[in-house]
């Protein structure tokens, strides 16, 4: 048990997934686990474990921004052993190849700023997923249905941006789309010598301005998590 997360010792799996919404991973893990125990309530934020074709998974919501999802996977990597750390979650598109309900694959993640800034003062880290579990997740997109990308994307700490300039150098750099966790995830990997993946879906589109209807989201979010879970045990 840690400040922010009740699980008892051997709670945890060595494999997480992360969504932001703590209800949606109650909704990943009643649809995708088998035998799914409820092992965090903390502050609202719902962790379950259970198992997927014999593997045990945990899937422990993160909350939104990367301060955050810091506290969280600081505590689930130090204090209960995880190992594979998979965020799944929703991004706005920021190309026009991408479509709404497309899957991103995160190479790297550029940012602004994290809440692992000022460890590295004047240098800018570049924070990159984890190529085992990448070279396993295009493979698993490739099997599905959903079409998918490959490549960096932006995580901001501002959802309501007023930066369009920025916006547009991240366009023209050809930045696949926008959220507010991975960058911070990937360098806590890197500092702790784990493995980290971003399997991310696009809810919507910062050029088009389409949005993906609420009643469609579960399914596609469901070939997120699907290619995430492949991934992690490829």
């Amino acid at each position: 048990m840690t400040v922010h997360i009740g699980a008892k010792p051997g709670d945890i799996a060595e494999t997480v997934l992360l969504p932001g919404d703590p209800l949606r991973a109650e909704w990943a893990a009643q649809t995708f686990l088998q035998d799914a125990v409820c092992v965090n309530r903390v502050r609202g934020m719902l962790a379950y474990t259970g198992t997927w074709k014999g593997n045990r998974v945990t899937i422990h919501g993160s909350g939104m921004g990367m301060p955050s999802l810091s506290i969280y996977v600081n505590e689930l990597i130090r204090d209960f052993g995880a190992k594979t750390l998979i965020r799944i979650g929703s991004c706005g598109g920021m190309q026009e190849k991408v479509k709404v309900r497309d899957v991103i694959l995160a190479m790297t993640s550029s940012t602004v700023g994290t809440p692992s800034s000022s460890i590295f003062r004047e240098l800018n880290f570049a924070p990159n997923a984890d190529f085992g579990l990448l070279r396993a997740a295009v493979a698993a997109a490739e099997k599905g249905n959903a079409p998918f990308h490959v490549g960096g994307i932006y995580s901001s700490d501002t959802f309501y941006d007023e930066r369009k300039d920025l916006n547009e150098q991240m366009v023209r750099h050809g930045i696949l789309g926008v959220e507010m966790e991975t960058a911070e995830l990937y360098i806590l990997a890197a500092r702790y010598g784990v493995r980290a993946l971003a399997v991310l879906t696009v809810s919507d589109h910062l050029l088009t301005g389409e949005a993906l209807p609420s009643e469609d989201r579960e399914r596609s979010f469901g070939d997120m998590v699907e290619i995430a879970l492949e991934a992690a045990f490829a």
